[in-house]
């Protein structure tokens, strides 16, 4: 049995349809399958929780954004169950770094079904998995923003922030430790990379892999505003990491100490202090 997890609100709409497409899937292969969805993220985990621990499933299907593939990785996981995920969402990010296209929806599905699921790395914050970046600084203020803004919609709401908070951000002093030594540092941006992009194809962390046991840390220092600019257009090529304030750092563990808050799969992680752990081979799934 198959379990297709469903956000109907996902992407303006497209959670509805990326969902029909999945269910028609299973449904023309005469696969046994169930649908979750719910009017809230703790209604969907709670009914889909009471579903796995009832019996064996195949792999649980993730119809919605990166916030729905994060909330399957957190009963997925520990039950040592496949998960996979459908871009149905504005992000999609976990989708770009396990190699997906946006669009073939079929041919994710039918090496889903067709194949066994292979084992990735997944970074373990506090007690909560993600798949992607793990992130501090001005992106994780400019979510705050973004998240109580009613108007616009979509991406535009995250630009509308930048715009907001960027006149008045001020680099933050950062207490780093990694696996081989600790530093203090202020930065305008830190992002820890299981993966490799965040925010809809910003490749924050382009060189990131979710095979070699280590996260990839993208430190960005001080910069005046006009820098910034100049260098935050370069993140969706990943060419940024060529500034020299841009630093890089690959460890296993990290710990942040800092007057700031965490974002981890675009979700809200909570304020540091905070400590990281890339976990190899935690989770299953099927990437390109």
């Amino acid at each position: 049995m198959w379990a297709i997890a469903i956000n109907p609100t996902a992407g303006h709409g497209r959670g509805i349809a990326v969902g029909e497409k999945v269910v028609s899937f299973f449904a023309a292969r005469n696969l046994n399958y169930q649908v979750f969805s719910g009017h809230s993220a703790h209604e969907l985990r709670t009914s889909l929780e009471q579903f796995l621990d009832s019996g064996p499933c195949e792999g649980i299907i993730s119809v919605g954004g990166d916030g729905l593939a994060h909330l399957i990785l957190q009963v997925a996981v520990p039950r040592h169950i496949p998960f996979a995920a459908m871009p149905a969402g504005t992000g999609n990010d976990i989708v770009r770094t396990l190699g997906w296209s946006l669009d073939d929806i079929e041919s994710h599905l039918d090496r889903v079904t067709t194949t066994a699921a292979a084992p990735i790395d997944l970074g373990n914050v506090d007690s909560e998995w993600f798949a992607a970046i793990l992130s501090t600084g001005f992106d994780s203020v400019v979510n705050e923003r973004a998240n109580s803004l009613s108007w616009p919609k979509g991406p535009q709401r995250y630009n509308v922030a930048i715009a907001m908070e960027l006149p008045k951000f001020k680099p933050l002093e950062y207490e780093i430790t990694v696996d081989t030594h600790s530093f203090t540092t202020k930065a305008m941006l830190i992002a820890v990379g299981n993966g490799r992009s965040y925010g809809g194809g910003m490749y924050v962390c382009p060189q990131a892999q979710m095979h070699d046991g280590l996260f990839d840390v993208m430190i960005l220092e001080p910069v005046s505003k006009i820098e910034f600019l100049k260098v935050f257009p370069k993140v969706y090529s990943g060419s940024h990491i060529t500034h020299p304030q841009v630093k890089i750092l690959r460890t296993k563990r990290l710990t942040l100490v800092a007057n700031a808050i965490a974002y981890a799969d675009g979700e809200r992680i909570g304020p540091a202090p905070i400590s990281a752990e890339c976990v190899r081979d935690a989770g299953l799934t099927w990437a390109l």
